[in-house]
């Protein structure tokens, strides 16, 4: 297969070695998450009885829209929680996110995140940009990841992408938590632009359960954006009250026009609703605008894109590796997200990885990224992406902030080679200089 997509895409060497190296590494590499996760959405569907007449839905007000009502249910059994507010009018999972922290963190109370900065545009809106949360009323601090790592190697020092993750210090929490005016805890389980582990469920669970018994009346909320369906298990099955995430990433399964969700205990469900719409009305309105179709059909496929998705990055990641280039996480290793990081050294290859991967996206191939302003982020940034849905990466994406340590963040890929002929033009871009 290798050869034949480097004849037909125009690949050489030392990519077309080095990508037969990856794919003898990653070809025969198992996703036992993704049978569970397929198996829990498979029954989600069945349980729930979804109707075709579900399928259609309503203008204006959206009072009784079936596919809402549907999708929502759907979204509560996955997540084994008690309600979901699934809405169109959410534009981006930092919408709702934040909408869930102004909901859930009333003026004077704080919000501590226990995953350290928040990624760029979520502590823009919390402590920078204009009329932010902090500005509003709400108090906010925030706790380091522990970074472990591996046993030293005699001769030389661990490399970054053999870190074996970031850790919660328990004890660091709960001294944290002795401050009563502390109303949720934050936790972020994707890296955003920063360089270290996402989060894996199990380690939430070890976090969640020293919260629980210090401070059962505060409220664990979680940011799941790119970590929906990746896991067998969801943060809400380990401890979280409130999940909050896009639906244009894996829970969209590429068909998923807009969105976002928050999912988790009914009161604060509600309580984020009063804050969306206006208190009074809570979740009773809200039109899908006779998307609810692609809503609950992408709902069915997302276990399958997410899994093409995790093969494309692990062929990415040993495809870079054998190139010299530090990646996190390593190919084969546990993933707990969509995003594949990689170390390229310098501003200008990560301008050269993004323009290269832009040539193999099926819309707008002949664009070619530059690095600019973007709305919530300081540094400059840089994007590749030619999705059918603008700015859905679960589809094949990649952006950067040109700043250290020059990482760029590869996400989505709805079919693995498409992830894989993109990946190897990006490297072919790059390998002539490669950053050690």
């Amino acid at each position: 297969m290798i050869d034949l997509l480097c004849d037909r895409f125009g690949i050489g060497e030392p990519v077309r070695s080095a990508a037969k190296r990856a794919h003898d590494r990653t070809r025969e590499l198992l996703y036992d998450a993704q049978v569970q996760v397929k198996a829990n959405v498979l029954a989600a569907f069945l349980a729930e009885g979804v109707d075709e007449s579900d399928l259609s839905g309503s203008t204006g007000y959206g009072y009784d829209d079936a596919p809402r009502a549907r999708y929502e249910s759907l979204l509560a059994r996955i997540f084994g929680c008690e309600r979901a507010l699934a809405r169109l009018s959410f534009v981006s999972g930092t919408h709702a996110i934040v909408t869930a922290l102004a909901a859930i963190v009333p003026p004077g109370k704080t919000l501590l995140s226990i995953t350290g900065p928040p990624y760029d545009t979520l502590r823009n809106a919390i402590l920078q940009a204009p009329h932010n949360l902090v500005e509003s009323g709400m108090r906010y601090s925030e706790l380091p990841l522990l970074t472990r790592h591996p046993e030293p190697v005699e001769g030389r020092q661990a490399r970054h992408d053999e870190c074996v993750g970031e850790i919660f210090d328990p004890a660091e929490i709960e001294r944290a938590l002795e401050d009563c005016s502390i109303a949720a805890v934050f936790v972020q389980r994707s890296r955003g632009y920063a360089p270290r582990n996402s989060v894996s469920i199990a380690e939430c669970e070890r976090a969640f359960a020293p919260i629980k018994r210090a401070r059962p009346d505060v409220a664990i909320l979680v940011d799941n954006c790119y970590g929906e369906l990746v896991e067998a298990r969801e943060p809400t099955h380990a401890g979280a009250d409130l999940v909050m995430g896009s639906l244009i990433k894996n829970l969209g399964g590429a068909l998923a026009p807009a969105g976002g969700y928050v999912a988790g205990r009914a009161d604060l469900v509600e309580r984020v609703a009063a804050r969306h719409y206006a208190p009074g009305l809570g979740d009773a309105l809200g039109p899908t605008l006779g998307f609810g179709r692609n809503f609950i059909q992408g709902l069915f496929l997302a276990p399958l894109i997410v899994e093409q998705t995790l093969r494309g990055l692990d062929f990415a990641a040993a495809l870079f590796s054998e190139l010299g280039f530090e990646v996190n996480p390593r190919a084969g290793a546990h993933r707990t997200d969509v995003v594949q990081a990689i170390r390229l050294g310098d501003a200008k290859n990560v301008l050269r990885f993004a323009q290269a991967l832009q040539t193999a996206m099926p819309v707008n191939a002949r664009f070619r990224p530059e690095a600019g302003s973007v709305p919530g982020y300081v540094q400059q940034v840089v994007m590749s992406s030619g999705a059918f849905i603008g700015g859905a990466t679960i589809e094949l994406s990649c952006d950067a902030p040109l700043r250290e340590p020059f990482e760029v963040y590869l996400q989505g890929g709805v079919i693995v080679e498409h992830a894989m002929v993109g990946a190897m033009r990006a490297a072919q871009a790059v390998a002539q200089v490669p950053s050690h």
